[in-house]
C-alpha cells in the first residue's frame, strides 16, 4: 500500500538563540501527529549576520539532538568536555539523556543550509547516560538513484547500516532528484514517517509539498517522491511512535510535570549534571 500525505505544516520564520534566523516547522503543537519527532529547524541563509551569533551554552534532557549541515559549519561544545564540528553534509547527534550543557557556535559561510530535529526518547531512556557523536562524510554512504542520489545519515537503506544511537531507531535520509525524477522509498508499514522539503518542491500522491514543508505520511509499505521542474532536496525520516505524555518546558522534555519541576529545580541548584565539566568554562 503506497503512503499518502496525512497532513503538511509549512514552516515560519523566528530566532532562536542569541538571535539566530531560522524557519520553524515543528514545535509543540505538533508533537502528537509527528510523534517522536518533537522540534525540526531548518537553517538557510547566504548572509553570516543571520546566524553567527549561535547558541550560547545552553541544558537539554530527555531527547536526542541532530543536526545535519548540508552546507556551511557548526562547532559544538559540551559539559562532558567534547569539542567538536561538523560541516557540508555531516551530522551531529547528541544524546541528552539525564542532562547535558552545550553550546553550538554557527561560522561565517557562503551558505548555512541545514536541519535539526530533536527526537523524543521513550520514558525508560529519559535518564540515560549524555553522550555525543559526529558522523563524518566518510561514514556516509551515498547510492546513485535514476537522476538522483540518496545520502544515508542514519538507520538503514538497502540492507546498508548507518549510525544508530541505541534508543529509538531513526532511518534518515538525504535524497536529491533532478528536475522531474521520482524515487520510490520502501517503508515498514508500523513506522512514523516524514518528509521535509530543505530545497525545492515535491508531490507525493499527486499532492504538491511546498519547500520548507514538513508532510506527516500515512501508513503504507512505500512512499513514491515526485520532483517538479526544479532541482529538490528531501529530507526522509523514518521512526517509532512513542505514545507517550510529553512535558515540555524549554530546552527539556519528560514524561510528567513532576519531572520537569524537578530538572528545573535542578538547573537552580546546580545539581543538574551528572558530572562536572572537564574544560575551562
Amino acid at each position: 500500500m503506497e503512503r499518502k500525505i496525512k497532513s503538511q505544516v509549512t514552516g515560519f520564520r523566528t530566532q532562536d538563540g542569541a538571535g539566530v534566523k531560522l524557519v520553524r516547522v515543528l514545535g509543540l503543537e505538533t508533537t502528537e501527529e509527528y510523534d517522536p519527532i518533537l522540534m525540526l529547524d531548518s537553517f538557510d541563509s547566504i548572509n553570516p549576520q543571520d546566524y553567527i551569533a549561535g547558541f550560547p551554552m545552553h541544558p537539554h534532557r530527555g531527547i536526542e539532538t541532530i543536526s545535519y549541515i548540508y552546507r556551511g559549519k557548526m562547532v559544538h561544545k559540551d559539559s562532558l568536555g567534547n569539542e567538536d564540528s561538523i560541516s557540508d553534509g555531516e551530522v551531529q547527534w547528541m544524546t541528552a539523556g539525564s542532562g547535558i550543557l552545550h553550546e553550538e557556535r554557527l561560522p561565517a559561510s557562503e551558505r548555512m543550509l541545514g536541519v535539526q530535529l530533536w527526537l523524543n526518547l521513550p520514558a525508560k531512556d529519559k535518564m540515560t547516560t549524555p553522550a555525543y557523536q559526529s558522523i563524518k562524510n566518510h561514514e556516509i554512504e551515498e547510492f546513485s538513484i535514476e537522476n538522483g542520489k540518496l545520502r544515508l545519515l542514519a538507520g538503514q537503506y538497502k540492507g546498508k547500516q548507518g549510525f544508530s544511537s541505541g534508543y529509538l531507531p531513526l532511518d534518515y535520509y538525504d535524497i536529491h532528484l533532478s528536475p522531474n525524477a521520482s524515487v520510490s522509498i520502501d517503508t515498514e508499514t508500523d513506522c512514523s514517517v516524514l518528509i521535509f522539503t530543505l530545497v525545492g518542491e515535491v508531490t507525493i500522491g499527486g499532492e504538491l509539498v511546498k519547500e520548507k514543508t514538513a508532510a506527516k505520511l500515512t501508513s503504507g509499505e512505500y512512499v513514491e517522491i515526485k520532483n517538479t521542474e526544479k532541482d529538490a532536496q528531501v529530507l526522509f525520516i523514518s521512526s517509532k511512535a512513542l505514545e507517550e505524555p510529553i512535558a515540555w518546558g524549554g530546552p527539556i522534555v519528560m514524561n510528567t510535570k513532576d519531572e520537569l519541576q524537578k530538572a528545573f529545580a535542578q538547573l537552580r541548584q546546580g545539581t543538574f549534571l551528572q558530572q562536572e565539566m572537564k574544560y575551562d568554562k
